[in-house]
């Protein structure tokens, strides 16, 4: 299991992306980057720098961005399509549906600044039904990396493939889980955090933190909490859940996102279908949420450790 008891980390998760593919392209030319005027926001001022000539300017125009990223796929370059998730999920949908997904062409579309990590920007700019909108794409993958450590073996594994995939990221720096040669990855498989007999928590991005500090919470009211890191809500770790979820009288998810749609929704489906039991989502309303910092509208909505704590105790009585 990681050790929890980290520092306070600096470096966001885009800034870790941004490392992985200046690296790469060191090596490999056929890796191209496209931005819409984000490359300050997806912290790729210094491969643009570096990279000049791997590097494409589409401007504010996603619809373009991934219709191109599509194109150059096809020519045999390993396209990666950065723009807000906020846009790139909505803005460019049938672009990804069709360009990207019924093509399977090698295109990796990065939602940066996601969920409500634009924070008093309001709605406009939150990114609350990405998961939902890209998973019911057939042939589209979609990712939610927990940490810096993660990230980095994550976007390693996707420059390996040649297949559409849609990640996640957020805006500010979280705090770390795993450490530097202690990321228990696997493509495509939930790494258990904890194990647990009384309740599993299942939770991707930046709410596997706040979880695995909640089953600690719990710890020293006598509750024992499994938490389970489901970066990869689609394809879903089907086995995984149901061996972490198996004994447990309760099993809760949470995530930064929809109530409709999301890890829940996959999670409960799985469960439903194979062990039935209870299975609680953890998500933000299906409402305009409040405007603040992501860790101010956590707090609000019961989904930092203490709220988790409060949500599991009282579902436990």
């Amino acid at each position: 299991m990681p050790d929890t008891l980290k520092g306070t980390n600096k470096i966001a998760n885009r800034a870790v992306m941004c490392e992985v593919l200046k690296e790469a392209a060191a090596k490999d030319k056929d890796i191209v980057v496209l931005c819409s005027d984000s490359r300050g926001s997806a912290s790729l001022s210094s491969f643009a720098e570096a990279y000049p000539g791997q590097f494409v300017e589409v401007g504010i125009a996603e619809q373009n961005l991934v219709g191109i990223a599509a194109g150059l796929a096809s020519c045999g370059k390993k396209a990666f399509a950065v723009s807000p998730a906020s846009f790139i999920s909505t803005r460019s949908y049938e672009q990804c549906k069709v360009d990207c997904a019924y093509s399977n062409t090698n295109v990796k579309l990065i939602g940066i600044s996601g969920g409500v990590s634009y924070g008093a920007l309001g709605m406009t700019h939150h990114s609350a039904q990405d998961i939902a909108a890209l998973s019911a794409i057939p042939n589209m993958r979609v990712y939610l990396p927990s940490d810096r450590f993660q990230t980095r073996c994550l976007f390693e594994a996707l420059l390996k493939d040649k297949t559409p995939a849609y990640v996640r990221l957020g805006r500010n720096p979280v705090e770390d889980i795993y450490s530097e040669g202690n990321v228990p990855f696997e493509m495509d498989k939930a790494t258990v955090l904890a194990e647990g007999t009384d309740v599993l928590l299942v939770a991707c991005g930046e709410l596997v933190r706040p979880s695995l500090d909640a089953a600690t919470l719990l710890k020293g009211k006598g509750v024992s909490a499994g938490v389970l890191d489901m970066y990869c809500v689609k394809p879903l770790d089907e086995d995984g859940l149901l061996k972490s979820a198996a004994g447990k009288k309760l099993v809760i998810t949470v995530e930064e996102h929809s109530p409709y749609g999301g890890l829940g929704s996959r999670v409960s489906q799985v469960i439903s279908t194979n062990d039935p039991r209870k299975v609680i989502n953890l998500s933000l309303p299906d409402e305009p949420v409040i405007t603040g910092k992501s860790q101010e509208v956590f707090a609000h909505y019961g989904m930092d450790a203490s709220g988790i704590e409060k949500k599991v105790l009282e579902l436990l009585k």
